[in-house]
């Protein structure tokens, strides 16, 4: 124990709901090496989701957050920073606190998000060095994908939000050909480069992980929506369900 294990968690760190923890990882922020904070939470119920068990905050967090900071403080200087994920993250009221104990330690910050709460979203950017998108589709079509009303609006109000931040990102689009239709990813990433996005990744759909028996297999990319989109932005990837 430390002196200071017997005193009682601020009230953020009560709140904050962890439930999962990456001490290490190479894919979650191209480029670096970060740790990965699954926080728990997301109004939203994408069929094709493979962190479905990350939805619903019911019952009490699996892991507490000293333990999460203690396994930080010891990865410094071998991790560049640390990608909060989820669920959606900005679900999580305690997020803002959490960034900031982040950078406390010297760790830079990332962000998965989907752009739930755009105005939680543009309350954080400035504490956020790098910000990992995920689109769904076109506005028109959203509900389609996360199974509630409204959720283009609110998408793309962050989406706007994101690319006039000057933050680093990435917006990434999963393509599943039962929810998203080729026309439509098309033109949600005609209507991101219009709105100035230069880095853009078009995803495979992974069924690891997915509930939906009916969504649960692989979907092909199609190789003309490839040859579409990849020609919209100065920098394009193309990642494989493998």
């Amino acid at each position: 124990m430390t002196p200071h294990d017997d005193l009682p968690r601020p009230p953020w760190q009560q709140r904050i709901q962890v439930g999962g923890f990456n001490p290490f990882s190479t894919v979650d922020w191209p480029g670096k090496l970060a740790a990965v904070v699954f926080l728990r939470g997301c109004p939203w119920r994408c069929g094709y989701c493979h962190n479905p068990e990350l939805q619903t905050r019911v019952g009490p967090a699996p892991i507490a957050w000293d333990e999460v900071e203690a396994e930080l403080a010891r990865r410094r200087g071998f991790i560049d920073g640390v990608v909060f994920s989820g669920g959606e993250p900005t679900a999580d009221r305690a997020l803002p606190e959490a960034i900031a104990r982040v950078r406390e330690l010297g760790l830079a910050v990332g962000l998965h998000t989907g752009g739930a709460y755009p105005e939680r979203l543009e309350a954080l950017l400035p504490q956020i060095d790098w910000v990992g998108f995920d689109l769904k589709t076109d506005p028109a079509d959203y509900a389609n994908v996360t199974g509630v009303s409204g959720s283009g609006s609110r998408a793309w109000a962050s989406a706007n939000a994101v690319a006039r931040s000057g933050v680093t990102h990435e917006f990434r689009l999963t393509y599943h050909g039962a929810l998203v239709s080729p026309a439509a990813a098309q033109r949600a990433a005609q209507l991101a480069a219009h709105l100035g996005v230069e880095q853009f990744a078009l995803q495979a759909f992974r069924a690891q992980g997915c509930n939906e028996a009916w969504l649960a297999r692989e979907s092909a990319l199609p190789d003309e929506l490839v040859a579409r989109i990849a020609p919209l932005f100065p920098r394009f990837k193309l990642r494989s369900a493998s």
